[in-house]
């Protein structure tokens, strides 16, 4: 399985793997008619990093430096890692990862205790940068988010005129104060923590239910506005203490028994701020501790929208121009086409648009891989996939959910829509499949892959045969 020890004063370490694969790529299988596909740690000039080998060939591109990976478990013999491109590495704007596959649960958990040992080790040496200077070890925030992008966020966060966006969708505050006053029970004589505090309202919140100290953790500058708001309601503020700093980094004196956040962007996911809950949940909740909320679902169903497809595809009209002051245009046409389907549509829409019933899918956070399948209940010309979410407020006395459903009260994450640049055609009844698949990448969001298709009717459905894909 493996030769060598961990650690980067030995030369390397190496496992056998199942598969391994780039994302979104074909697998380089392993078994007994291939040459086995190695997993290959080494120190080489002081660098540590992983390799991948067939034979004596290492498979070329699949290099990750081990100073800014990540490694994520996707099932008990499946896991994903994922390295921040540098720079310099164009052909890689964001991150970049491959799939592993184990022989066997032994073997993985095997290869995630190297990987954390050399990880570690790397850390404590340092990273040797070409100009010899060591580069300081980063907390899991920043290994995971490019700092240009951080510094935006959390400017956008510190500014007033965004907390009052936030505070005025009355469908978002108004539900997280029923999901805390109608579970007094839960926040009485406890200890709570408010990830990402923001203007530290659901912290006011928290102590209106009796919590015994609430401690608001937020990053931004809008930790002074909030220190300015809690101090101007001092009955509830004597138990509320701001903390400002990233919740990876902070330190808290006494853990929590409930925590609670406004973690969710758009399409649920975006931003990135759910896995700072998590991390949160990690450090910081007592076992058996409640989160508010504890449960996200993303939902989905195919749309048709005659009217937005056209308002899109009319956008890149400007670049069938034959003689654009004497230029021709025309080359660029399919490029700008493109590009403006390439951007989802974050709007309210009418549920009409719906072509069949939505789907729900709760899954891991780094990489979203979901199946999809649904039967279309009208005939009609599909513009592509139709997004939104809820979460649940799982409360000792009253469950509560917050939607942002088409037809529901709108919010301020609206719906999301991502419009194929070609629609497919379905009659009703038919079965529409595909794919939604979408991958964290370091400027706080994810890249979506979406393919949808119709299915054939008759004999060739059964052999899963496809009419028409987008």
């Amino acid at each position: 399985m493996m030769e060598g020890s961990a650690g980067l004063k030995h030369k390397h370490l190496e496992f056998t793997l199942a598969a391994v694969s780039e994302l979104s790529s074909s697998s380089v299988s392993s078994s007994s008619s291939y040459t086995p596909v190695i997993a290959r740690f080494s120190a080489d000039g002081g660098v540590a990093e992983l390799r991948f080998r067939q034979g004596s060939e290492f498979i070329d591109g699949f290099n990750v430096d081990l100073g800014t990976a990540q490694l994520f478990k996707l099932g008990p013999v499946k896991s994903l890692c994922v390295s921040e491109s540098s720079e310099t590495n164009k052909e890689r704007p964001y991150s970049w990862g491959v799939t592993i596959e184990f022989r066997n649960e032994e073997e993985s958990r095997d290869f995630h205790s190297a990987f954390e040992q050399w990880k570690e080790e790397d850390v404590v040496q340092g990273t040797h940068l070409p100009n010899g200077a060591i580069s300081a070890s980063k907390s899991k925030f920043d290994n995971k988010i490019e700092p240009s992008s951080a510094k935006m966020y959390f400017h956008y966060y510190g500014q007033l005129l965004h907390q009052q966006n936030m505070l005025q969708d009355y469908v978002r505050t108004g539900t997280y104060y029923a999901a805390v006053i109608e579970n007094r029970a839960d926040f009485t004589g406890h200890v709570v923590v408010d990830v990402g505090a923001g203007s530290g309202i659901l912290s006011l919140f928290a102590a209106q239910a009796g919590a015994k100290h609430v401690y608001a953790v937020e990053a931004s500058e809008m930790a002074e506005y909030a220190r300015k708001l809690i101090a101007g309601n001092p009955t509830l503020g004597q138990r509320i203490t701001v903390i400002k700093g990233k919740i990876e980094e902070v330190e808290l004196p006494e853990k929590a028994d409930i925590l609670i956040s406004e973690p969710m962007g758009t399409l649920l996911v975006n931003e990135r701020m759910l896995e700072s809950y998590i991390i949160a949940r990690d450090r910081f909740l007592v076992p058996n501790g409640k989160m508010f909320p504890s449960i996200g679902r993303i939902h989905m169903a195919p749309f048709s929208d005659e009217y937005l497809f056209v308002e899109i595809a009319n956008k890149a009209l400007f670049w069938q121009q034959q003689n654009y002051y004497g230029v021709d245009l025309t080359p660029l046409y399919g490029s700008a086409f493109q590009g403006y389907f390439s951007q989802p549509v974050v709007d309210a829409f009418d549920p009409r648009l719906l072509v069949s019933p939505p789907m729900c899918h709760e899954e891991d956070l780094y990489e979203i891989d979901i199946p999809l399948k649904f039967t279309a209940s009208v005939g009609t010309r599909v513009h592509g996939l139709a997004c939104w979410f809820d979460v649940l407020f799982n409360g000792s006395t009253v469950q509560r959910w917050l939607t942002t459903a088409p037809g529901a009260p709108t919010t301020h994450w609206y719906q999301i829509r991502c419009v194929l640049s070609q629609p497919i055609y379905v009659m009703a009844g038919q079965e529409i499949t595909g794919r939604l698949h979408m991958i964290a990448h370091n400027a706080q969001s994810y890249t979506i892959y979406l393919t949808l298709s119709a299915k054939m009717w008759g004999p060739g459905a059964e052999q899963g045969g496809i009419l028409q894909t987008s």
